[in-house]
């Protein structure tokens, strides 16, 4: 890149798209209540290829503990169950003729404990991604003091801006996170 601000807007994206991701990665993470999010990632097996779950059922939520998923063709329904119950969720569904019923189990503190400490993890491995991001940038404006294509104290006044919103965008990665951990341990 050959403009400055080129360099700050494209940080600015990256740092955005990290936060993006984190939050996709907590909606994965179940808190025991029906969210039809929580089945997004599932797999089915459809027509000899694999499709997600959304693109070949409706997946509601019925009440707070349970989802029901209608699959659009109903010879569909085995094959919708098998891919949930192979899922990483540990959720059984009940076959109910033309629909399933997914009860969600009631979590127990020491299951809260676990999805916290993912949590945690994956909240790290975004403020490293950010803190990459920082690097790239400061690393692309030193090579554009070193071609004279800025000053020094251009490059000084971009690195003081790319630090401010990387501490913004790392304080965002600290709420997301304080707001999850505090819907986990909610009972």
């Amino acid at each position: 890149m050959s403009d400055p601000q080129k360099v700050k807007q494209d940080s600015q994206e990256r740092m955005h798209k990290s936060i993006e991701a984190l939050k996709a990665e907590f909606v994965k993470i179940r808190t025991g209540r029906a969210h039809t999010s929580l089945l997004d990632h599932i797999m089915v097996n459809s027509y000899g290829s694999h499709m997600h779950l959304n693109q070949v059922a409706n997946v509601t939520a019925l009440d707070s503990r349970t989802l029901g998923v209608t699959p659009w063709d109903k010879t569909m329904l085995s094959a919708v169950d098998k891919a949930i119950r192979e899922s990483d969720l540990g959720l059984n569904p009940t076959n109910v003729g033309t629909f399933l019923r997914i009860p969600l189990p009631a979590m127990n503190e020491e299951r809260r404990r676990d999805l916290v400490k993912v949590v945690r993890h994956e909240t790290e491995t975004a403020r490293v991604a950010i803190r990459n991001i920082r690097r790239d940038a400061n690393q692309e404006l030193k090579t554009l003091l070193k071609d004279k294509k800025i000053t020094e104290d251009e490059e000084k006044r971009l690195q003081d801006a790319i630090q401010k919103m990387t501490d913004k965008h790392i304080a965002d990665v600290d709420a997301v996170l304080a707001a999850k951990e505090a819907e986990l341990m909610e009972v």
